[in-house]
Formats: structure tokens, sequence, C-alpha cells
């Protein structure tokens, strides 16, 4: 960017923008550029995480899937999110803010209304349904759009704050549609007779509510998106955003992310199955005859409420005291609080169910810790047209937890899935610490930048 250029905000493209020259920057436009974006986020989420709020429902009111096409069905809008994020992460500089959100609110009303006509009709052919769960994933694979483009309008000074607000305040969008699914499902919406309530097995539901409910709010932040929002001048070609993959901090962060986001979303969408399994309907204790067992559905919105508002939480933190630490952090509290998770995943009895539950409400801390800590992070050790698609390819690998969590699930035991977790955490938690933590850590972030930083590769 020509830093020489006097600011000028009158046109869609912002002239002389350089968010680390006071008189180059407009904390306005920042600030309603990450308004605007979150606000598209949460509905962007609230589609990646709709099929696993409505799949139960499905043979319910008269579909008929076996238990593999329904966790396919659940598992599609994982794969192709993080697909699609390596997608998303080329396109802010060539795309810009404006026409990336607006465009991207306009998609998001494909699966959504989508999904509202399919659940109208139980003989909507099951490759349909997959088709559907498939583009559920623009919700999560629009994340790595999302993030570095607002990245472009903060200083690194703020980047922390920004960037976690957005995420975290975005990822409750995977809690907020599962929170508000069976609320939605019980009545007709708005006194609606299109749509006929269909019959469940414990009376009337309306399951298509929960897919139309979040149209209007998506066609809300297409328009205010395209009326409000402005591009920075910051320009790259596919092939010239390749760079990312010369520079070894891509690789590494990578891993972090992996573990903060990957297990974080993809145990978050395993929670409720894996209580279900372990003390609840499934388990052995079901199967002994007992009764008050823990039910799975119950729990299942804590991991991502959690997660979401410590990151939130974390990101003036991460300001202050950098981002390394707290990935250190996060990753030895995550290996620690799996470990002990995992010694209760082959329960003697129901009242093991309280520490492994104590546990993993533990461990979504450390996580959302470590997500707020890795995005404070990439933007202060990487050259800035570089951390963007950094941030890009970090989440779109790390979007594919969710589904590969769920298959390693389905290949091993969740005891031994656990473990696995643990070693991972530790061989992540000393590379934070001889890269980005310890006193002679070579890219140890600061309030301030890197002062002497050594060489990228």
């Amino acid at each position: 960017m020509n830093q020489q250029q006097a600011l000028d905000t009158s046109g869609r493209v912002i002239a002389g923008w350089n968010p680390e020259q006071e008189d180059h920057w407009d904390s306005g436009i920042a600030w309603r550029t990450l308004t605007v974006t979150t606000f598209s986020m949460i509905f962007a989420f609230c589609t990646w995480f709709l099929v696993s709020a409505i799949a139960a429902q499905l043979n319910g009111i008269g579909f008929s899937l076996s238990k593999s096409q329904l966790y396919w069905l659940t598992a599609i809008p994982g794969l192709s999110g993080g697909l699609i994020r390596l997608v998303y992460m080329f396109l802010p500089p060539i795309v810009g803010t404006r026409k990336l959100v607006g465009w991207t609110s306009v998609l998001l009303l494909i699966p959504m209304l989508g999904w509202y006509f399919a659940l109208g009709n139980p003989s909507t052919p099951y490759g349909t349904l997959l088709l559907l769960s498939f583009l559920c994933g623009i919700g999560g694979g629009c994340f790595s759009g999302y993030m570095p483009s607002t990245g472009y309008f903060f200083p690194k000074r703020l980047s922390g704050t920004a960037l976690n607000l957005q995420a975290g305040v975005g990822n409750l969008g995977m809690s907020f549609v599962q929170m508000l699914a069976p609320w939605l499902m019980g009545w007709a919406l708005l006194g609606s007779t299109v749509m006929t309530p269909q019959h469940g097995p414990n009376g009337p539901v309306w399951v298509t509510n929960v897919a139309i409910f979040f149209v209007p709010w998506l066609i809300v932040a297409a328009i205010v998106a395209f009326l409000t929002l402005k591009d920075v001048p910051v320009k790259a070609s596919v092939k010239q955003q390749l760079d990312i993959f010369g520079n070894s901090n891509t690789w590494l962060m990578t891993l972090e992310y992996i573990m903060t986001f990957g297990l974080f979303s993809g145990i978050s969408a395993q929670f409720g199955l894996l209580i279900n399994d372990n003390f609840g309907a499934t388990s052995q204790f079901a199967e002994q005859g007992l009764s008050n067992l823990p039910v799975g559905a119950a729990y299942a919105f804590l991991g991502p409420l959690i997660g979401s508002l410590v990151r939130v939480a974390w990101g003036p933190l991460c300001d202050r005291f950098g981002g390394g630490i707290w990935t250190f952090v996060s990753g030895v509290g995550m290996a620690v609080t799996l470990g002990i998770a995992a010694i209760f995943l082959n329960p003697s009895t129901p009242s093991d169910f309280t520490p492994f539950l104590w546990a993993m409400l533990a461990m979504f801390v450390f996580a959302g810790i470590g997500n707020a800590s890795t995005f404070k992070q990439l933007p202060m050790i990487m050259p800035k047209r570089q951390s963007g698609g950094a941030i890009g390819f970090t989440g779109g690998m790390a979007a594919f937890g969710p589904f590969f969590c769920g298959v390693a699930l389905t290949a091993l035991s969740a005891a031994t899935f656990f473990w696995v977790c643990v070693g991972y955490c530790v061989i992540c938690s000393i590379i934070a610490w001889v890269r980005y933590a310890g006193p002679h850590a070579p890219f140890k972030d600061t309030r301030a930048g890197l002062p002497n930083q050594p060489s990228q590769h």
C-alpha cells in the first residue's frame, strides 16, 4: 500500500489505507467492518451446524434413513467446510471485503431454503439431502475469507481483540442453532400455515422452522454488507499468495490451530454422542436398566458456547501479553484435561459422568484460549499480506475437525482417541514453547511487535 497517499474513504475502495499509521487509518470504518462481518458470520455458522441440529428429527417426520446415512449427513458439512475454506483463503485480496461478505450471505440462502423445502417432503431423495449438507459447508468455509479480510482493517496492536471478537461471536452460531432448534420446532412460526406440522414421535413438530427462521437475517446481512462495507487496496493473485507455503510459520501454526479449533469443533460436534454412548441412553448403564442417566442433547451446546465466549474474552489478554504464551498454556491445559476425561471414558458407575463433564468443560476453556492466541500470533509473526492467507489456510485445515473426529471415533474407542489427542497436544505444546513462548523463542510475539525478527523460512 502507498503510505504517502492521503487517506480517502469516500469511495468503495479506500485510498491511502495503512492501519499502522494513525493518519492513514479510520477506526470507525474498521469497527463497522468487524460488526457487519461478524453479524453475517453468526448466521454462517448457524448454516454450518444446521444439519446437526435437525438430523435427529428426520426419521421421526417420515424419512427412512439408516444410522450410516444420518452420520454422513451430519459429517459432510465438516468435510465441505474444510474444502471450501481452502478456496475462501484466496478471495479477500481478489474479491474485496464488500463483495465477499455480501455475496456469501446470499449464497447461504441456498442451503437454508433448500432444507426448508426438503424437510417438507419426506420423499426427498437422499442424494439431494447430501448435496444440501455439502452446501451447508459454505457457512464454515467463509471463515477463512472473513477473518483475513477483517484483519486488513486493524493495526497489529488490536489484531487479537478484533479477530477473536469476530471469531468468538461468530462461532456462537454453532451453539445458537443447537439451542434454538428444539424451541423453533415446537410451534407454528408466526402462526404460519404455509407448511403443515409434521407428526413426530411426541406429537406435531415444525422442523422446517429451523431453516426458514434464518432466511430473513441472511437477507439483512447481505443488504447491509453491500450498502455499508468498503474495500482496502490489498491485492494479490492466487499465485502470489502461494508464497505462504514457503514460510515455516504457516505449517507450525496450522498444527497449533488444529489442536485448538480442530479438536474443539470436532469434539463439540461429538460431545452429545460421547455422553450418550458412555453414560446415557446407549451406554452399558442403560442396558443394565438404570434410570436418570444423562442426556447428551442437554449438554451438546456447552462446548461451542464455552469455547466461543472464552475466545472473545481472551482477545484483549493476547493483545496485552502476546499470543505465544497463551498457546502454550492452552496446549498444556488441553493435554491435562483430555487425559483426565480419558480416565473416565471407561466408567464403572454413572457417577463417573460428573468428573468427565468437568474435565471436558475445562478442556473447552483451554481450547478457547488457544483459539484466541493463535489468531493473535499470525498477524504478529508474518508479513501483513501473508498473515491473511495463513489465517485462511490454518482455519481451513482445522475446519476438517468435525469430520475427522467423527471418523476417528468410529474406528477407535473414545478413551483411545482421547489419549491420541493428549499426545498431539503435548507435541504442539513443545512446539509452542520452543518456537513462540520460551525465553529464547525466535518468534516470540509482543504487543509492540517483533523487534528482533529472524528469517521467516
